[in-house]
């Protein structure tokens, strides 16, 4: 049997952290993701799905990502149940996320608000520099992060709302 999930969205709301009994972090999180079709008047809609994860990635989730953050995750649906305050029986469908990956610098777009952060550094969650480099150097001819690519063009794009994700 096969149960594997792979999504790309952003957070609907900050991750909400916690701790089992047994000092275990838990975060769980909503993920909007974009539909590849339009409905009847031409809109694009979107699926929210309830996505949770455990232990030392459930922390960088809560620490790095918040409102309006792109993610990808990857994981397995779970299904549950539980009877509610009121005696009648809820039933949940989420996803288990093995891994959770960032993926915009924060600051940008969706992301944080901080403009000069472990991304524009170099340095990755992990400690690790970004893209692969332990020690980027800073002769090489390489664009900044926060360079517009796009600046000394001078012509404008056009792009339908239809080509956007979001």
């Amino acid at each position: 049997m096969i149960n594997r999930v792979v999504l790309v969205g952003r957070l609907t709301k900050d991750p909400e952290l916690r701790y089992t009994p047994n000092g275990v972090a838990i975060a769980n999180f909503t993920l909007a993701v974009n539909r590849t079709f339009t409905n009847q008047q031409g809109e694009r809609e979107a699926d929210f799905i309830n996505c949770i994860v455990w232990r030392k990635p459930a922390e960088n989730v809560a620490n790095y990502l918040k409102k309006g953050s792109l993610a990808g995750v990857e994981g397995r649906i779970q299904t549950r149940s539980y009877d509610n305050n009121e005696g009648r029986r809820v039933y949940v469908t989420e996803v288990v996320a093995d891994s959770v990956q960032f993926l915009e610098p924060r600051g940008s777009g969706g992301g944080g608000s901080q403009g000069n952060d472990f991304y524009s550094r170099g340095q990755a969650p992990g400690g690790q520099g970004g893209y692969g480099q332990q020690n980027p150097s800073p002769n090489r001819n390489q664009s900044r992060l926060d360079e517009d690519p796009f600046a000394s063009d001078g012509s404008s794009i056009d792009i339908s709302d239809d080509d956007l994700p979001f």
